[in-house]
């Protein structure tokens, strides 16, 4: 049997190491790309993108901004998307908080601090605090933070300050869903996925226990054994 495509879409700040275990491991039941969204400055854009570079039909997997992408791309073209995955993702508009504190990140990094902005504002929220101290994850996240470096970054902030409320269309949403989120995640909570649980109809609801907002590098075997049985659910059920 020919094996599904799954398209793969990182968080900000983020590229193809975010999913480096689900990439390792998920061959068997399917054929994983990832597409990184760090070159357009509305969430519209990058989801265009994909919908350019993707097979017809296919898998699709998001993870923060990637979620937000994710539910961009089946508004624009459900048919083409066999199943759907949010992990650690918000559905909603952005709060006058968020916006405010966007704009005081994008001056710190237009002043040059981009460095600052990754390690004292962004990484102490990213991940559980008991990892906080782990060497190797800090490392991984701290390397896709340079490698899509400030002016991507700034992009992708234009990217969410101006995203839309997708809940209304998740009633929509018909294929085989997973919503996936840490329970301790603090920048998409578990409670915007209990909110989505109950918006869409085929959705299995998985929140993992000891993890923040990064699930995929924080907890890699849980996140993709619930995806692997994501992807083994007949789309017809």
């Amino acid at each position: 049997m020919e094996k599904e495509a799954l398209v793969l879409l990182p968080g900000t700040l983020c590229d193809e190491k975010l999913w480096k275990h689900q990439l390792e491991h998920l061959t068997d039941v399917s054929n994983p790309i990832v597409c990184v969204l760090n070159k357009e400055a509305t969430i519209e854009e990058m989801a265009e993108r994909v919908l350019d570079e993707a097979p017809y039909r296919f898998a699709l997997a998001g993870l923060s901004l990637g979620g937000i992408v994710a539910m961009e791309i089946i508004r624009q073209q459900p048919e083409r998307v066999t199943r759907l995955a949010l992990l650690d993702s918000n559905p909603t508009r952005p709060r006058p908080e968020q916006r405010k504190s966007w704009a005081e990140l994008r001056a710190m990094v237009e002043a040059g601090h981009f460095q600052q902005v990754v390690q004292q504002r962004l990484l102490p929220n990213l991940i559980h605090p008991s990892r906080q101290v782990d060497h190797m994850l800090v490392s991984t996240i701290m390397d896709m933070a340079e490698t899509i470096g400030p002016n991507y970054y700034l992009k992708q902030l234009h990217a969410v300050s101006l995203r839309s409320d997708y809940r209304e269309g998740l009633r929509d949403i018909t294929v085989p869903t997973l919503l996936l989120v840490g329970k301790d995640d603090t920048v998409c909570p578990p409670y915007l996925h209990e909110e989505m649980s109950a918006l869409i109809k085929k959705s299995q609801l998985v929140v993992v226990d000891k993890c923040g907002h990064l699930s995929t590098l924080e907890q890699p075997e849980a996140v993709t054994d619930a995806l692997q049985n994501w992807l083994r659910r007949k789309c017809h059920a």
